[in-house]
């Protein structure tokens, strides 16, 4: 039970901040370079310290109930029935290579105060512990809402196994009906999906159960709500139970368009649904890549500020002189009584861990299903691998090391924050000696991956608990070495760039001026009030 509520205040504090938060990315195996099933998740929030909870397997006395505490509020809902046996799960990937991720939307004001004991954290975390496949984890997730009711806002979930990713929308039914109104579908192999704060399922087949799987009563509710009065086969579920906005379009929209740009330019998608262009057909709920994407695509494609677009970041003067693609909250604001807002990116200063869940057939599960973990910011976060199969969790992760508001030097979430944010001063410059250890790293990590897994699989036929202590042997010790590895770092850059300066390779301090660009903006501001002049009879230098 300790374990439970654990993850429930780890991740339900993603949803307790009112702003956009949270991106998540699917990769079929045929769209991955070594056909992987991939998923990832950023979790963001001002509020939210990340790390990594382990809840062992377990085999129950018949007739147990669990409680289910919600993580935001801490409010107790209720109970539920324990399954006889449960999986063990590590953050949110399952000891069957199940992984999970989700992204907020919010929803429809009639359909707020939503009844019911389940809520989007423990629907995900129960569904991980009883199901061995990515469509067991949607029914399962169908049957809680049913049987127990919802009690959060609008979700969207991203569900994979190693043969299969699936994207499902759902909302409680508001304050006066018990349970929720959901539909899933399997994306199509060889092709990529994404949903950043916005359902992102429109029009669906109704008789595809193989592919598409849906509340019962997800039309017949939406016509007794008096949101949609068409014919069935037109009915879409994001703009009948989250009608767009220009917001939520240029917030969430956007960065799925970002994801999909770069995974295929050849399609040259249009900007104009998210810049609320009348008529504009709206973004594909699937596309097809350029090429097949590897681990290493994947974990880029989340460090994105919508560079090359646009909308990049770094472009206007909010970058200030050392191109800083980050805004600081609100995210919107007004100057004159006119309204104006900040881009909102993948990759962002308030996240609180990341993952890149990788799963793969033909390997035992222990073995197959890869947790590429991150805290922070995943621009500068480090992803190390997490094995499914691991049965502890290094102590820089581990749920207790620190908190959102007690600092250590033994928190991974805390070193990582503490280099971000000195490095958000001189961004420019510090961004690249971050970027050459994080690849050092990352690329030691992932070309040893191949030499790993065939020792682990070697000891997976003598006995499978061997592996699996040696599984978790070499995820503890490579997220403790990354640690101190990234703590040095940090010293490292407080050194070369202490008070303004820069050391150069021989410790040499250096002067280097702001970019002219900036000088520029200086003068057009306050140029008159700082122009250099000469006194009368004053020789030139």
């Amino acid at each position: 039970m300790k374990f439970h509520i654990m993850i429930v205040l780890l991740l339900f504090s993603c949803a307790s901040v009112p702003a956009f938060c949270c991106t998540n990315y699917l990769i079929t195996k045929g769209a991955s370079a070594d056909g992987s099933t991939i998923i990832t998740y950023v979790a963001d929030s001002h509020e939210l310290y990340g790390d990594l909870p382990y809840i062992p397997a377990g085999v129950h006395i018949e007739g147990t109930m669990i409680d289910i505490v919600d993580g935001d509020t801490k409010v107790y809902h209720g109970q539920i029935r324990q399954a006889r046996e449960t999986y063990a799960v590590i953050g949110l990937m399952n000891e069957h290579q199940v992984a999970i991720g989700e992204t907020t939307w919010g929803g429809r004001k009639e359909l707020e105060g939503s009844k019911g004991v389940m809520d989007y954290v423990n629907l995900m975390q129960v569904a991980l512990q009883r199901s061995k496949t990515a469509v067991e984890a949607v029914t399962t997730m169908g049957r809680l809402v049913k049987e127990y009711g919802y009690c959060s806002s609008g979700e969207s979930f991203s569900i994979s196994d190693p043969n299969e990713a699936w994207i499902m929308d759902l909302i409680g039914k508001g304050p006066d009906e018990k349970g929720a109104v959901w539909v899933a579908r399997r994306v199509p192999d060889g092709y990529i999906s994404a949903h950043a704060n916005g359902p992102r399922i429109r029009q669906f087949p109704l008789n595809d159960k193989v592919n598409c799987l849906y509340a019962e009563d997800v039309i017949s509710f939406a016509r007794a709500k008096g949101f949609y009065q068409g014919a069935d086969k037109d009915f879409t579920f994001s703009e009948t139970y989250n009608p767009p906005t220009w917001k939520s379009l240029r917030a969430c929209e956007a960065r799925v368009y970002a994801m999909f740009n770069r995974a295929a330019p050849s399609l040259k998608l249009s900007t104009d649904y998210i810049d609320g262009v009348k008529g504009a057909e709206p973004l594909p709920l699937w596309i097809r890549p350029d090429k097949k994407l590897s681990v290493r695509d994947v974990m880029e494609l989340m460090r994105d500020h919508f560079e090359g677009t646009k909308y990049d970041m770094t472009k206007d003067v909010g970058a200030g002189p050392f191109v800083l693609p980050y805004r600081w909250r609100p995210m919107s604001w007004k100057v004159d009584g006119v309204e104006y807002i900040h881009e909102r990116a993948a990759s962002t200063q308030q996240t609180g861990f990341s993952f890149v869940a990788q799963s793969r057939s033909g390997m035992p599960d222990p073995i197959g299903g890869v947790l590429w973990f991150g805290v922070d910011d995943t621009f500068s976060t480090v992803y190390v691998p997490m094995y499914c199969g691991m049965t502890s969790v290094p102590v820089a992760y581990a749920p207790g090391t620190a908190t959102l508001h007690r600092f250590s030097w033994d928190s991974a979430f805390w070193v990582f924050n503490f280099v971000a944010n000195w490095a958000y001063s001189r961004y420019c410059d510090m961004i690249k000696d971050i970027q050459a250890v994080q690849r050092e790293l990352e690329g030691r990590f992932l070309a040893e991956q191949p030499k790993i897994e065939y020792a682990a699989q070697v000891l997976y036929r003598e006995s499978p608990q061997k592996a699996k202590e040696y599984l978790t042997e070499y995820s503890v010790n490579t997220a403790q070495a990354v640690v101190a590895r990234w703590k040095q770092l940090g010293e490292s850059l407080i050194v070369k760039y202490m008070d303004g300066n820069v050391k150069d390779s021989q410790g040499k301090v250096t002067h280097p001026p702001y970019p002219e660009s900036w000088y520029r903006r200086i003068v057009n501001d306050a140029g008159e009030r700082l122009k250099a002049k000469k006194l009368e009879g004053e020789k030139e230098e």
